[in-house]
């Protein structure tokens, strides 16, 4: 695998407050090729051999918002099993409904664009469902639970311009925990 060009803002990049756009179809050949090259980063970004080589942060997720590109499209690439990867590729996501149950990551949230370490609960909803368009823009429904309802939520957030960082509480950073689920 070769890693791909790709330049993703800090979070001081006042771009990453941007609401992204909607997008409409067909594709450009240039979203088609950046969606593929995330892909391929993400993945490479979550294998040993590769993250250690080029020294990248492992993550999951990333927003076309982070390259700089206010357009409503995300991609998730999730290990299910010793370097299988499921990717996502997420097109003009609307949250459909979400359980009551909140969770929270223990280790805590983190964002390849915050290289910083932050301390501090996210709430989630531990389940989700939502309706989006895939490459080809037919309308797709997908439920999400536990750790890629977190990954679909963050990157929703990052579509509105918000990032992690925002819903932890500054006064009380583990503030309402015992309401929650850890995962």
């Amino acid at each position: 695998m070769i890693l791909p060009k790709i330049k993703i803002l800090d979070e001081k990049d006042k771009t990453l407050r941007k609401i992204s756009k909607e997008v409409t179809f067909p594709l450009t050949e240039e979203d088609q090729k950046i969606i593929d090259d995330i892909i391929t980063y993400l993945t490479m970004s979550q294998i040993e051999k590769y993250y250690t080589k080029y020294n990248l942060r492992p993550g999951m997720g990333l927003a076309f918002i982070q390259l700089g590109i206010p357009k409503n499209i995300f991609v998730i690439v999730e290990e299910v099993d010793d370097e299988k990867f499921e990717n996502y590729v997420i097109i003009n996501p609307k949250m459909l409904s979400h359980s009551e149950e909140l969770i929270y990551v223990g280790e805590g949230e983190g964002c390849l664009s915050v290289n910083r370490e932050v301390t501090g609960i996210v709430p989630r909803y531990a389940r989700m469902r939502i309706s989006y368009q895939d490459r080809d823009g037919q309308r797709q429904e997908l439920r999400v639970r536990e750790d890629l309802s977190v990954a679909f939520q963050h990157e929703m957030d990052h579509l509105n311009g918000i990032l992690f960082v925002d819903k932890i509480d500054a006064k009380n950073p583990f503030k309402d925990k015992e309401k929650m689920r850890e995962i």
